[in-house]
């Protein structure tokens, strides 16, 4: 899988990127929120849960099986290279990719956070009960469905649960000042649960 590792000298932990469908590690939204994140001093990974010629098949966009297959993969592969940093992770995922992060931590032992923005997290409510990472669900507040979604997410998950609401924004953030926010939030969360 192609991916882009950032870590800055003595980070205490990596953020794992799980894009959603249709976009990829060059995303500006979520290489705007990495840089946000390592300006905390944290590392970063964007990489593509996809093949190009998977990501051309709609159904496999949403294969939320194999983009968790995928993410525990690439965490397994990071806490075994000489990165740099330590093993504290945290997974930020967008929209399926949230779905894909949330599995992931469920399944897996050490994830010390994990950020959803816009998140699909419907796409895993099997696993909230399994899910003990602190995770900060962010929604544009005029993204309804998906804030109805993240709202009923908020009272299922057992573990340390925090929603934010960008007010006015949509499914995107494209309004003026709102991925700013959610990179502020994002990264905030981010450093205060990986130290």
């Amino acid at each position: 899988m192609e991916g882009i590792l950032d870590v800055p000298p003595d980070a205490p932990g990596i953020v794992v990127f799980a894009h959603g469908s249709g976009s990829s590690r060059h995303s500006p939204r979520n290489n705007y929120v990495a840089e946000e994140i390592r300006s905390r001093g944290l590392g970063t990974l964007l990489f593509d849960l996809l093949t190009e010629a998977e990501d051309q098949v709609r159904s496999t966009r949403f294969d939320i099986p194999l983009l968790t297959d995928r993410l525990v993969g690439a965490v397994d592969w990071l806490q075994e290279e000489d990165t740099g940093a330590t093993a504290n992770v945290g997974l930020f995922g967008s929209s399926t990719g949230a779905a894909a992060a949330l599995r992931a931590a469920a399944r897996m032992d050490g994830i010390g956070a994990v950020v959803s923005r816009g998140g699909r997290v419907d796409m895993a409510s099997d696993a909230f009960a399994d899910v003990e990472s602190p995770t900060l669900l962010i929604v544009g507040g005029d993204d309804t469905q998906v804030l109805d979604l993240n709202r009923e997410a908020e009272r299922r998950l057992a573990c340390k649960t925090d929603l934010h609401v960008v007010a006015g924004a949509g499914h995107l953030f494209s309004g003026e000042g709102e991925l700013e926010e959610v990179a502020d939030v994002a990264a905030d969360w981010f450093a205060n649960e990986l130290r």
